[in-house]
């Protein structure tokens, strides 16, 4: 079992196989959004869950129009993750991971500056600002940067406020972290420089903060079909895509620097995704892609679904299937509304419980409802999502990652 269509004329199809189970309300969202004006093709990932009006998890082609309600309010959410080499001790590695995120220091520079450096230039610029770290800046410009977005608009001045260049280097709630991991199963050697077994890589998931969700506010249900605005939208998405870059740039140094690998001679091979964001499909002219909580799958490039807590991540080398969008699931996808997790789960756990993983991981978090809202409990398994996009023919698996210290403040 690989691809389950739920259309007739296949405009609707859900990956799905063997141990992945998918709510019939993520399915009815995933319908009503296909019906959306200019919308040729919807596909669900085997992650596919209801979200907040629409489904997350998910790929849409459009011919017609641009949709940011399919964006969603965190535009530009990823992952960046680092191979990182001489670590230290692992005895230390826990308290220095601890005071490096517990309350990191503001940032050297002026918020608004932040702000528009990060807009328009992603981790390069904001790194590029005078006060921020000479090591920082090497290594920023070592990386690639995720996709081409194409150039940044000018903020609109609804969205130039301080408090969005103040929330730079910040997870922010939900299912975002930092992590510090452990290369465990390889099946692709040399994918990336220095991945291999044992290996250390630090990841962060986080999107733009409340920037994203400003953006939203902005262009609310909104379908764009006049090239003007949807080229002003595009323009300000691609300002919001690279400002959570900048973002997860800032969260993995600190993390870095915490286990002592803050240095470009002890890194080696590092991986950008956007998850959330809408760009030109590179098969089919004149149609938009729109990804929610779905990562490029790309013939030949790199890419990441996460696990959770207690399951690893894994890297997967895209097959470039347009079928499905060329795309893969974000992650293992809930199976337990954020709302229902600690009532259900109270009766599993001691408190003391809740800071260990079933892998052996550690967890530091100041917020209680966090610990029983991103519980691995709540996530479904993730091998069999990995299974079901091998299966569909979307991806390859290349290394696992397993959680050691999993970070959410």
């Amino acid at each position: 079992m690989g691809t389950l269509s739920i259309s007739a004329a296949s405009a609707i199809q859900v990956i799905e196989g063997p141990g992945v189970h998918i709510e019939a309300d993520a399915v009815s969202q995933l319908r009503r959004i296909a019906g959306l004006p200019g919308c040729v093709r919807a596909v669900g990932m085997p992650d596919l869950h209801p979200g907040p009006g629409i489904p997350i998890g998910m790929v849409t082609a459009s011919t017609t129009h641009v949709h940011p309600v399919l964006v969603g309010s965190d535009a530009g959410c990823g992952v960046t993750a680092v191979v990182a080499r001489k670590l230290v001790a692992p005895g230390k590695q826990l308290r220095r991971i601890d005071a490096a995120t517990a309350d990191p220091e503001p940032l050297a520079v002026d918020p608004i500056e932040a702000l528009e450096a990060a807009w328009h230039g992603g981790p390069r610029g904001l790194a590029a600002l005078p006060g921020m770290s000479e090591e920082l800046r090497e290594w920023v410009d070592t990386v690639a940067w995720g996709e081409p977005l194409g150039p940044s608009g000018p903020i609109p001045e609804v969205l130039r406020e301080a408090r969005h260049g103040e929330a730079l280097g910040t997870t922010g709630g939900g299912n975002h972290f930092i992590e510090l991991a452990r290369v465990d199963q390889v099946v692709e050697e040399d994918a990336l420089p220095g991945l291999h077994r044992n290996a250390h890589m630090v990841l962060a998931h986080s999107g733009s903060r409340g920037l994203g969700y400003a953006l939203i506010l902005r262009w609310q249900e909104r379908a764009l079909s006049e090239p003007e605005e949807i080229a002003t939208y595009i323009g300000e998405l691609a300002g919001c895509c690279r400002f959570a870059q900048a973002n997860r740039a800032l969260l993995v140094w600190r993390l870095l620097q915490a286990v002592g690998a803050g240095r470009v001679d002890r890194l080696g091979g590092t991986l950008d995704l956007v998850h959330n964001d809408v760009r030109p499909s590179e098969h089919d002219a004149g149609t938009w892609v729109h990804r929610k909580g779905a990562a490029p799958a790309r013939a030949g490039e790199l890419t990441v679904t996460l696990g959770s807590r207690g399951n690893p991540s894994w890297i997967l080398r895209g097959r470039g299937n347009d079928a499905h969008l060329c795309s893969v699931a974000h992650g293992a996808g809930r199976k337990i509304p954020r709302s229902e997790a600690k009532a259900r789960l109270l009766h599993r756990y001691r408190k003391t419980d809740l800071t260990r993983t079933a892998l052996g991981g550690r967890v530091l978090c100041d917020r209680p409802e966090l610990l029983w809202e991103e519980h691995q409990d709540v996530y479904k398994p993730i091998e069999p999502v990995v299974a079901a996009l091998e299966q569909a023919g979307v991806a390859s698996r290349v290394a696992s990652l397993v959680p050691m210290v999993t970070v959410k403040r």
